[in-house]
């Protein structure tokens, strides 16, 4: 019995398989059952319809003889169709005694007849009939008693009986044909049973194992499940799952680098200012005055860079809360401008505004900020005396906005990852810049349900495009043109 105890039972091939075994064996035994018993049930009451035509018949020449009072006769007829072992008959008279016999030495020990099943109720005159034992043997027979009369007269009784023996044998091979016919079906269900466990189990078992390594960690493996059915689609599914968690495995490990770069590198310089002041640059007024200028900068760029992620992580986290109002959008283009107007005129670059007078739904700071981080990035690329330009129009159910820049412009294989955390086409020209405004700015255009996308032709400059859903207004689109 070791095997037994190697089982899994709790696994789903094994309550597969039990569960199709059982429903098959189930269904064969009581089909198989039903069977028999109508077969049975079938054989019986056609022996009983037999029995009732032959004693009816049998009836007719026995009154004949009777009513002539020929005894002679009616024992002939007795010994002629009583002669088959398994049918026996009886002749008794209106008062019960017997009259003719087809097996004379076995009713002689029988005293009383009107304890034998049937002959009361034929005896008043009533057809009986029905399944009893043997009178001296434990053997089954089918009986039918019925009154022997002619002209209203009551001349006897016929007591005619066959015995089961013959059919129950013949019953019982059909029995273990079909008992042996059930186990046949039943094994060889088991068999198909099995296959259909294995075939729905394996991969299953595949995806558990699956899960279990995407559980532990390893992110890049593939699973494939050939079966057109939902298991395939399943399968797909995890291996979505699983690229899916590759990327932002990947992600975050190239985050957390980032962000040991990006602090590293303000944090060295601090401190090996400090280390220079310890050592007695702090004599020289000039190279002090410098050297805290050094420090006083780089804590600013730390700072911005801690305030940088964590609204990052609130946006990505989506616990950050925006306010949901409408917002007339040159007011907003406005407002970004005139927050960049300083550096505009430091560096001699004009702006060209063409916006028109539509509402949006949504946060203003925040997307003010998302404006303010494009614009920040068109102008740290852009050349002194060149010009950016906004647009703002709708487009079908958006709210189109452009800032077209005319810097120096994006490779092509730099744009896809120019929203990319700590991400710069140009490391040369990063300067104090944290590496997340674009990403940022990302991030808020969609928390707004809009998208956000830039193309460019490098040496040509940059367009940075963001859709947002449009504010129905009463008020009908005019443009709004303002240069600075």
């Amino acid at each position: 019995m070791g095997w037994l105890s190697s089982i899994k039972w709790n696994s789903i091939h094994t309550k597969l398989l039990v569960t199709y075994w059982m429903l098959t064996a189930i269904g064969t035994s009581l089909m198989s059952g039903y069977i028999l018993w109508s077969c049975y049930n079938y054989f019986i009451e056609t022996r009983q319809a037999d029995l009732e035509n032959w004693s009816g018949a049998l009836a007719e020449s026995v009154a004949d003889a009777l009513e002539e009072e020929d005894l002679d006769r009616v024992d002939v007829i007795m010994q002629r169709y009583g002669a088959p072992e398994a049918i026996t008959l009886r002749i008794l008279d209106v008062n019960g005694q017997l009259i003719a016999t087809s097996s004379p030495e076995l009713d002689s020990q029988i005293e009383n007849w009107l304890e034998v099943s049937g002959v009361n109720e034929a005896l008043q005159n009533q057809v009986d009939q029905g399944l009893t034992k043997g009178l001296l043997s434990n053997d089954d027979r089918l009986y039918i008693s019925r009154p022997i009369s002619r002209n209203g007269q009551m001349l006897g009784v016929l007591r005619m009986s066959i015995t089961l023996e013959q059919l129950q044998n013949q019953f019982a091979n059909i029995i273990w044909t079909v008992l042996g016919a059930l186990f046949l079906t039943v094994l060889l269900c088991t068999l198909i049973s099995e296959w259909l466990a294995r075939s729905l189990s394996r991969p299953i078992q595949t995806m558990q194992a699956f899960a279990i390594r995407l559980g532990s960690g390893h992110f890049g493996d593939r699973l494939t499940i050939r079966q057109s059915n939902e298991l395939d689609q399943l399968a797909i599914e995890l291996n979505r799952m699983s690229q899916r968690l590759e990327s932002l495995d990947q992600e975050r490990r190239s985050f957390l680098a980032d962000v040991s770069h990006e602090l590293r590198t303000p944090i060295s310089n601090v401190q090996l200012t400090v280390e220079a002041l310890r050592s007695g640059a702090d004599a020289e007024p000039d190279l002090r005055d410098r050297f805290f200028q050094t420090v006083e900068d780089e804590i600013k760029r730390l700072s911005q860079l801690v305030y940088d992620l964590l609204d990052l992580g609130r946006l990505e986290a989506g616990v950050t809360s925006l306010e949901n109002r409408a917002i007339a959008l040159p007011n907003l283009i406005e407002r970004a401008v005139r927050a960049m107007e300083t550096r505009l005129k430091a560096l001699e670059i004009r702006i060209q505004q063409n916006v028109a007078n539509l509402q949006i739904q949504g946060d203003p700071e925040r997307l003010l900020q998302a404006l303010l981080n494009i614009l920040d990035n068109a102008i740290k690329h852009s050349q002194p005396n060149s010009q950016i330009a906004i647009t703002g129009q709708r487009e079908g159910k958006q709210i189109v906005i452009k800032i077209s820049d005319q810097g120096t412009g994006i490779r092509e294989r730099d744009l896809p990852r120019i929203f990319e955390q700590f991400y710069t086409a140009d490391p040369s020209r990063k300067g104090s810049s944290t590496g997340l405004g674009l990403a940022i700015a990302k991030r808020i255009i969609e928390a707004h349900g809009g998208n956000i996308t830039a193309n460019s032709i490098f040496g040509h400059g940059t367009t940075v495009t963001i859709g947002l859903p449009l504010q129905k207004s009463g008020h009908e689109e005019s443009l709004s043109k303002v240069e600075v």
